[in-house]
């Protein structure tokens, strides 16, 4: 991946909740970093890229991203999947243990490393397994984890379901000032569900999820988090309960946080009544009470982050019958659409606030002290987002391999027209050109 690379962006509104700044202004970034923010700057010979009218932001950052580098390859790797970011607005991207073999090596983090310097266009973090093979038996080696690069740890996609052993974990992750990202989900009270568990499970004779397996794991983890002082973010919130326990436990001062999906904020169990298995995830699409609770827990910062969960299939993974096919959808190029669509036009954030949970919030969870600010001296990735953007979902343009969406055809207003990661415009839907 390039790095220190120069360009002027003139013109357009600078929204960075970290200097509680919101103005028409300049950006220069030289060597790579944030150089000067002002008015009419001049840099001789620097690439400028016109964004007036568009809202200059710090990267985005998308802390829940499943790049399947190693192992999984027909579905993603990481040459495309940091594509897609970049065609998504991200800059930078956290990437899930659950590979073949599971990251739990500082040698398969030198691996992903590696082919990201290689070939990623976008900056990589990998989030390292909090137990050997994700087995939830024995804990990794954290601190090896660490010092290879791990930003975090995680169960992501399997749940740690015995309680002593994360406890244990998490007594030995907080050695290492990272957090743990959770993958609430007990898995006895899952059993074979395929939906959530109500009226439309009932109607359409699939299995259910009930909210309680993913509310028991969220209880269990503020336990741990207060007993422990070991940070706890919970990954892809999607119960009422869950948005309570999360805000109940910030109140008492449990170092916690939490995130939701596009998906979850968006769509509802209704979804599911036609059997399209893009529809199908986990935690399940819950229905409409607990949608309108993750836009109240968005819109009081219960909820401090967005992140897409970007889940890529091979369509054999997916067109199946319902209760066959793969959990998980792809997010990485509609997320910044879709919350722009949900939250931003329909007045549940307002553009500080939805910077704040794309670049800001991911940024200090995950420790990334030189991203999620535009201040100088910080790096120099840049989101630049149309907010009235018209655009109309064709994942047969996306540069993720996978296709299983469920938002194809839907028209959304909002979208990334640049994204800039270290002084290099590494996607541009507008014209950058020579400056004078």
């Amino acid at each position: 991946m390039k790095r220190n690379g120069a360009v002027l962006i003139t013109g357009g509104r600078v929204v960075d909740p970290s200097q509680d700044l919101d103005e028409v202004a300049d950006v220069l970034i030289t060597d790579g970093r944030v150089a000067e923010i002002g008015h009419n700057i001049k840099a001789a010979g620097v690439p400028t890229l016109d964004a007036s009218g568009c809202v200059v932001a710090p990267g985005f950052i998308d802390m829940h991203v499943h790049l399947r580098e190693p192992g999984h390859e027909r579905k993603e790797d990481i040459e495309t999947g940091t594509r897609a970011a970049a065609h998504g607005g991200f800059t930078s991207v956290a990437c899930m243990p659950n590979t073949n073999p599971v990251i739990d090596t500082s040698g398969v983090i030198d691996l992903i490393m590696m082919r990201a310097d290689a070939v990623g266009v976008v900056n990589v973090f990998p989030i390292g397994a909090i137990s050997a093979g994700l087995e939830g038996k024995d804990i990794a080696n954290i601190g090896a984890l660490v010092e290879a690069g791990a930003v975090a740890v995680s169960d992501d996609g399997l749940g740690s379901q015995d309680n002593y052993v994360l406890r244990r974990a998490l007594d030995y992750t907080n050695m290492f000032g990272v957090p743990y990202i959770s993958h609430a989900e007990d898995k006895r009270l899952t059993a074979d569900g395929v939906m959530h568990e109500g009226h439309y499970s009932t109607l359409l004779g699939l299995s259910g999820i009930p909210s309680a397996a993913e509310e028991v794991h969220v209880a269990r983890n503020a336990i741990l988090a207060e007993l422990t002082g070991t940070p706890c973010h919970v990954a892809h919130v999607s119960s009422t309960g869950s948005v309570r326990i999360v805000r109940e436990a910030k109140a008492r001062g449990v170092p916690i946080t939490a995130e939701a999906t596009p998906h979850h904020f968006t769509l509802t169990d209704a979804c599911v009544a036609t059997y399209d298995t893009n529809t199908k995830m986990k935690p399940p699409l819950r229905s409409e009470e607990n949608r309108l609770a993750l836009i109240e827990g968005l819109r009081d910062g219960t909820i401090d982050a967005i992140a897409s969960d970007h889940a890529p299939h091979a369509d054999s993974d997916k067109q199946v019958e319902f209760p066959l096919a793969a959990f998980g959808i792809i997010g990485l190029e509609t997320a910044v659409s879709l919350a722009c669509t949900e939250l931003l036009h329909k007045g549940t954030l307002d553009l500080a606030q939805l910077v704040e949970k794309l670049s800001c919030a991911p940024a200090r969870i995950l420790n990334l002290d030189t991203k999620g600010s535009l201040k100088p001296g910080m790096d120099g990735d840049v989101t630049i987002v149309d907010p009235d953007a018209e655009i109309t979902v064709n994942p047969d343009t996306f540069a993720s391999k996978s296709r299983n969406t469920p938002f194809g055809g839907w028209q959304l207003t909002g979208a990334p027209v640049a994204t800039i990661v270290a002084g290099h415009v590494v996607y541009d839907g507008r014209t950058a050109r020579t400056g004078a």
